[in-house]
């Protein structure tokens, strides 16, 4: 039987809007419930990257449109993005390792939107969410990319885990 869920789908087709979306119904029906969600960031209609956002309200770089050629310091690119590894990793590391400390006896869900190129640049990432998938007491409610090119590691484990339920979500 799945334990976890994870939505998966071609960009733009709802993932990130459905997940807030169950969040706010998981919200209002008590459950314990800590995790983030990305959103696009848009300047002059234009997208210009992506930022992380907390369910308790914090917000932080994940990515930014990066101009010129890479620059001396180690950068982690996707395509036109550079990602704030950083601003990412104090965000979303504190909530994938606290999780679990609340003393509940309702399993706490953890919310992590997305398990994508750009979030697997930190390997602190990658260990906490096999913990997560591992673990007891947490439920994850998450997105992960459609398979296109190269396999990423994590997601490919997500999708194939035993305890993972995953659906896809197409355009209409």
């Amino acid at each position: 039987m799945a334990k976890h869920v994870f939505l998966t789908g071609p960009p733009g087709v709802g993932k990130t809007t459905l997940i807030q979306k169950a969040i706010e119904i998981l919200k209002s029906s008590g459950l314990p419930i800590d995790g983030f969600y990305t959103e696009e960031v848009r300047e002059g209609g234009r997208r210009i990257g992506f930022d992380v956002v907390t369910l308790n309200g914090r917000r932080g770089i994940l990515s930014r449109v990066g101009g010129g050629p890479a620059t001396a310091r180690r950068e982690y690119r996707v395509g036109q993005y550079i990602v704030d590894l950083a601003s990412f990793e104090e965000l979303a590391l504190p909530l994938l390792r606290n999780v679990h400390l609340d003393s509940s006896a309702v399993k706490k869900v953890c919310v992590i939107d997305e398990i994508g190129k750009m979030e697997l640049f930190s390997q602190s990432f990658i260990q906490a969410v096999r913990q997560l998938l591992s673990g007891s007491g947490v439920v994850m409610l998450g997105t992960i990319p459609v398979p296109k090119g190269k396999p990423l590691g994590l997601v490919e484990e997500v999708r194939s885990h035993k305890e993972v339920k995953v659906f896809t979500s197409y355009r209409t």
